[in-house]
């Protein structure tokens, strides 16, 4: 196996099942609601969210949830990405409560050690130019954002930045939590 096996998943950790759908979509609209315009509908747009765990499950990736508490209060997910050899990470979402300790950093170690798992090259992501606690996250854990943003036309007038990060960049390497 490539990568010497499956990824570790840390206390509090656990991979997602489609009854952590009301959870996931809480976390993500009460995340949404930092940021004026920023608005969730899983009825047109991400009804992915509404089975979460199988959605990721065909689309041949993983989604995970951190729970403190019996709450959840973060999760992440990843599937391949039309680039051979990437893996995309999504839906990277910690509660306020929870940030700046170390979990936005263990999720994403989560998507780089599967990546790595599975051989491939690297991990890719789009975030919202109005994320900006999370660009940082991203450009602190190696992560470089490439030029230019693609507009999503959704309800929130998305603007997204995109992020790559590739093994000369320390994919999967260890770090403190």
């Amino acid at each position: 196996m490539p990568g010497g096996g499956a990824p570790t998943v840390h206390a509090g950790v656990r991979p997602a099942t489609d009854a952590d759908a009301a959870s996931v979509i809480y976390l993500v609209r009460a995340c949404f609601s930092e940021y004026e315009g920023c608005v969730l509908d899983t009825d047109k747009e991400s009804p992915h969210l509404l089975r979460v765990a199988s959605h990721y499950a065909e689309a041949q990736g993983g989604v995970w949830v951190a729970e403190r508490q019996g709450t959840v209060v973060g999760s992440v997910a990843c599937r391949p990405a039309a680039g051979a050899g990437i893996l995309e990470l999504q839906l990277l979402y910690v509660a306020a409560s929870e940030r700046r300790k170390g979990l936005a950093t263990t999720l994403v170690g989560l998507v780089e050690a599967e990546a790595v798992h599975r051989g491939l090259q690297g991990v890719e992501l789009w975030t919202d130019t109005r994320f900006l606690d999370a660009h940082r996250l991203y450009e602190g854990l190696g992560y470089r954002r490439l030029p230019g943003w693609r507009a999503l036309e959704d309800l929130s007038d998305s603007l997204e930045y995109h992020f790559v990060k590739g093994a000369e960049a320390g994919l999967g390497a260890k770090r403190p939590v």
